[in-house]
């Protein structure tokens, strides 16, 4: 891959060699607010230094999403003093009912702060309100000169929604949020296994 990646649900857009493009941090103050509330509810919280995966309670939340993140996990004292002056995201990991509780009720406390979206069904991802995927793809469109009609976009969790709603062509995984579906406005691609990709290559080629 020679091209820019967008990482961090859009908060960094990066070159191939690491060079940051693209840089939308989660401001320290208010990342702490989400650490604070996690914490009153017991619920795991992670956030991000140097790429470092960074934890104040050694749980079973964090070495799941270790695992399938393929990121060692990094415990430090104390969030408030192991994070930077920002952190590209915050993930809180717990069950999935408990997430559905609780993404319309962070959606509203951080309305105009935070996006707030979840990834899979157990992880709920914070992101500065300016910084999601749909902004990063558009920041790569401007930047490399495509029209916003021929960029093209596909996910599943409601974090891709954004994205997808703003591409020229967005398409959603069959079994995806409703949200995710209708930014998709109705077009799926089966999921991967099953013949997904050779019908999102079909719509491209169209």
């Amino acid at each position: 891959m020679d091209g820019p990646i967008i990482c961090y649900q859009g908060a960094e857009v990066r070159t191939p060699d690491g060079e940051k493009l693209l840089d939308h941090g989660i401001p320290h103050d208010v990342a702490m607010e989400v650490i604070r509330y996690a914490r009153e509810r017991n619920l795991h919280v992670q956030a991000y230094r140097d790429d470092q995966l960074i934890i104040e309670r050694d749980r079973p939340e964090a070495h799941r999403y270790s695992e399938h993140a393929g990121m060692p996990l990094h415990l430090v004292a104390d969030l408030d003093t192991g994070m930077g002056p920002t952190t590209p995201k915050l993930v809180i990991v717990a069950d999935p009912a408990e997430l559905e509780k609780q993404l319309p009720v962070a959606r509203a406390r951080w309305k105009g702060m935070l996006n707030v979206a979840t990834s899979t069904p157990d992880y709920l991802e914070f992101t500065n309100f300016n910084s999601d995927k749909a902004e990063a793809l558009k920041f790569l469109a401007g930047r490399l000169a495509v029209p916003q009609e021929q960029t093209a976009a596909a996910g599943d969790g409601r974090n891709d929604a954004s994205m997808i709603a703003w591409a020229g062509l967005g398409v959603a995984v069959e079994g995806s949020q409703n949200e995710v579906i209708q930014a998709a406005k109705g077009r799926t691609i089966a999921q991967p296994g099953h013949g997904g990709i050779q019908q999102l290559a079909n719509l491209l080629l169209r």
